[in-house]
């Protein structure tokens, strides 16, 4: 399940995560599968929980690489991936776009925690990631995304990033962001990034909202929160920079915890 690849159009390469409850209280990996520019690292878990470090062997994506990433929870299990740094979408000797896809399918009573580092477009890179979720009806979800644009002191490259989620087969969540050079006018107009460099947004998924649901509101500057179909809430955030909005979504999360 996992591999890599040169060829004319640049590398591919697939990381394969499965998880499982062990029958003993704690989570299992039988399948933890990676190789060329994305290895994986299991790590010191808590109590049930097993945790994942995505760790950018190479640096990347460039221009006409393919990454993907599969994460599978199986009935129980409970996971936490992030990564050990930002990932940071270059330019490349290879014409055309790169590609970064998540697929993530979380089954009944299991729980995800999708956590990377921020994504940074840097000047003259072509990015389209795809982040596809698949829940199943008592799974639960923590799943941040966050995207600067341009390193200090440069213009961002072009970055799109689609995020879709379905719960028990119904779409709960179908978004598009396009931001930098060749994007739809108006990306870092007042309706959308209003001149920040750093966007983000967390999606939290647990049956109890199904009777409680969250109430839209603000989060302070710059954050808001609206609740989606089903036992869901997003959280959409513009700040000037990484460190302030991981602050924004980290208040966020603590916010929604106590809902």
């Amino acid at each position: 399940m996992g591999g890599t690849g040169v060829n004319g159009s640049g590398v591919r390469s697939v990381a394969t995560i499965v998880a499982r409850d062990d029958g003993r209280g704690g989570t299992a990996l039988p399948v933890l599968e990676s190789d060329g520019p994305l290895a994986l690292r299991r790590t010191r878990g808590s109590g049930a929980e097993a945790r994942v470090m995505l760790v950018g062997a190479m640096s990347g994506p460039l221009g006409g690489d393919h990454f993907t990433v599969r994460a599978r929870l199986e009935e129980g299990a409970l996971l936490s991936v992030g990564s050990a740094a930002a990932t940071i979408a270059l330019p490349g000797q290879t014409k055309g776009e790169a590609r970064y896809d998540v697929r993530l399918d979380v089954a009944d009573q299991a729980e995800l925690h999708w956590l990377p580092e921020q994504l940074i477009s840097a000047q003259g890179s072509d990015l389209y990631v795809t982040t596809r979720v698949e829940l199943a009806a008592t799974a639960r979800l923590v799943l941040r995304e966050e995207q600067v644009l341009g390193r200090v002191g440069e213009e961002p490259g072009r970055l799109t990033s689609r995020l879709t989620v379905r719960l028990a087969g119904q779409a709960v969540l179908d978004q598009e962001l396009a931001c930098g050079p060749g994007a739809p006018g108006g990306w870092d107009g007042p309706a959308v990034l209003a001149g920040y460099r750093a966007v983000g947004q967390l999606l939290v998924v647990r049956p109890e909202f199904a009777t409680e649901p969250v109430t839209a509101r603000a989060l302070g500057e710059g954050a808001s929160v609206v609740p989606l179909a089903g036992p869901a809430a997003l959280v959409t955030a513009v700040a000037p920079d990484a460190l302030r909005l991981r602050r924004l979504l980290d208040e966020a999360l603590v916010s929604l915890a106590q809902t």
